[in-house]
């Protein structure tokens, strides 16, 4: 997807290519679910994830993947471990099989997101 110029997540997901609405909305409520006290905003084009004002998480359908953007480096460091099979850029968790996403990796990663502040990149 070229960046988004939709102004809520609804209409984010309603514009997702189909391939990957389902798999878009399931991150979607995992976010919502595990990032309490999380304020969901658009910005720069994706769904995203603030406390404070700060993004933190956010989430967008690229033209071959699904990236999940975790804009805390301290997160990233922690799970190194697990994150070492995964597809990763420098801040984003890519997925190009949407079948194939770790749930369980996500929703740890964001529980240790919304578990306290932490610097973001």
């Amino acid at each position: 997807m070229v960046r988004s110029r939709a102004e809520t997540v609804e209409a984010y997901l309603g514009e997702a290519q189909e391939g990957q609405r389902a798999a878009l909305a399931r991150l979607r409520a995992l976010c919502r679910a595990e990032l309490t006290g999380f304020r969901e905003v658009m910005a720069y084009g994706m769904p995203a994830y603030e406390r404070d004002g700060t993004a933190e998480i956010a989430f967008a359908g690229q033209r071959q993947y699904i990236s999940l953007y975790l804009m805390r480096p301290d997160v990233r460091d922690a799970f190194a471990e697990r994150l070492a099979g995964q597809d990763m850029g420098k801040g984003c968790l890519r997925f190009r099989d949407v079948e194939r996403i770790d749930h369980d990796l996500v929703r740890d990663l964001l529980r240790a997101t919304a578990a306290m502040p932490g610097p973001v990149c």
